[in-house]
Formats: structure tokens, C-alpha cells, sequence
């Protein structure tokens, strides 16, 4: 199914970005411990990573956390940036409903764009890329660097989103009409780290800095 095609009437707005986080005991099961930092320790660093680009980014006017994690709730809010409960958990996609539903409450009108909270090596430069590609279209998303997964996914209404993350996402996100987004170089907003190997393709492309320091102090014993 082609996408539709031609900005919509929050066009010309600054994004309002949603950022789900899932409980950083529970996140990276597919991710073995880097030696001498465990997954909950770099979940957490991931998302401060993640949240970081997105408030470094130009057109990006604010950022919605959804998580019932206390700690992801407490470092969003120390950044002074506003931090919803994911309450009743109802998986990654409930989750970024409630969070551009939210967004309609704090920005009218404004278009709205859902990340993952994995991005490690996410550059703010690299983002506005892919955010300027996604304004042509009603709703468009960012395969990830496997060409299964989603990455990111906007709209120019936050209600007509229709997020369908996790698992083969990409094919999901096509058949619903949304457009792919390909002739951006974007490869720090396709990477999301789920695997040890990512993690090393992170590093090549360059951490975060919140990352960076873990496994730099992962590295020779040093307290994080």
C-alpha cells in the first residue's frame, strides 16, 4: 500500500517526540551483559542517550516519556522534560498511544514522532534529516539497520499514528499505508541496540556519551 502523500496541516510545526520506556529491569533481554556492566545499567544509559539527541535536536519542540519505571520517570524529569505514566502497561504500542495522545494536551495540532529508547549512538544532525524526509507525508517511518524493525515513526496528527512496533514492524507500518522513509543516510536513527553485536556497531558509530562513560569504566573497573 502507497502512502499518502503531502504535508498536512501541522506541517510547518515543530515535532513533539514520544519516547516509551519500558522498566530498565525488564528491557534488553536479547543483550548479554557487557563485562562489567549488566543490561538494566545499559537500558538505563541507552534511554539518557536516546533522550539526549532528542533535546539537542532543532525541531524538536518537546519530548513525552511513557514509563512506569520510577528511575526513567526521575532522570526524564531532572532534564526538565515531561514524564507520563505507562499505567496500565499494555506493551510498546499502548504506551506511544498514550504519549501522542498526551501530546495533543501540551501541543495542539502539533506533529508528533515516536522513537524507540535504544538509539545509542543517535545524532541530533542525523534525526532532522529523517524528521525534514517525514514532512511530505501523512505518516512515514525509518526501518531499522535489519530491514525488519521500526525505529521511528511520525505523523502530522498524533490520532491517525497507528504505531505497530516490535517484531516485523516494518512490514506492518507498509501494509498500514505509512511511508517508508530511504533516501536518508540516517544510520544513527537506525540503530537500535537489542544485541551485543549492535552494541559494537554503536560504538563504531559513536555512543552517546552516557554509554560512552559506562563502558568505558565497564572497561577498567572504574565506579560509574
Amino acid at each position: 500500500m502507497i502512502g499518502q502523500v503531502g504535508p498536512g496541516p501541522c506541517a510547518a510545526r515543530p515535532w513533539v517526540a514520544v519516547l516509551p520506556v519500558k522498566p530498565f529491569a525488564l528491557s534488553k533481554s536479547r543483550l548479554q551483559p557487557w563485562p562489567g556492566a549488566d543490561r538494566e545499567e545499559l537500558a538505563r544509559t541507552l534511554f539518557l542517550d536516546t533522550l539526549r539527541a532528542l533535546r539537542t535536536t532543532d525541531d524538536v519542540a518537546a519530548v513525552v516519556v511513557v514509563t512506569d519505571d520510577p528511575d526513567a520517570t526521575a532522570l526524564a524529569v531532572a532534564r526538565g522534560v515531561l514524564a507520563i505514566p505507562d499505567h496500565p502497561r499494555a506493551g510498546l504500542n499502548a504506551a506511544i498511544l498514550r504519549g501522542a495522545a498526551h501530546a495533543q494536551t501540551i501541543a495542539p495540532g502539533a506533529p508528533v514522532v515516536a522513537l524507540t529508547s535504544d538509539l545509542a549512538a543517535l545524532r541530533g544532525s542525523e534525526l532532522s534529516e529523517v524528521l525534514a524526509a517525514a514532512r511530505d507525508h501523512h505518516r512515514a517511518f525509518l526501518a531499522d539497520h535489519t530491514g525488519r524493525g521500526t525505529t521511528l515513526l511520525t505523523a502530522q496528527c498524533p490520532a491517525q499514528l497507528q504505531p505497530a512496533f516490535e517484531g516485523s514492524s516494518r512490514q506492518r507500518h507498509m501494509l498500514s499505508g505509512a511511508w517508508e522513509i530511504t533516501d536518508v543516510d540516517a544510520h544513527s536513527v537506525r540503530l537500535d541496540v537489542d544485541t551485543e553485536e549492535d552494541l559494537r556497531i554503536a560504538r563504531r558509530l559513536g555512543l552517546g556519551p552516557h554509554t560512552s562513560r559506562l563502558l568505558a569504566a565497564a572497561a577498567t573497573g572504574r565506579p560509574r
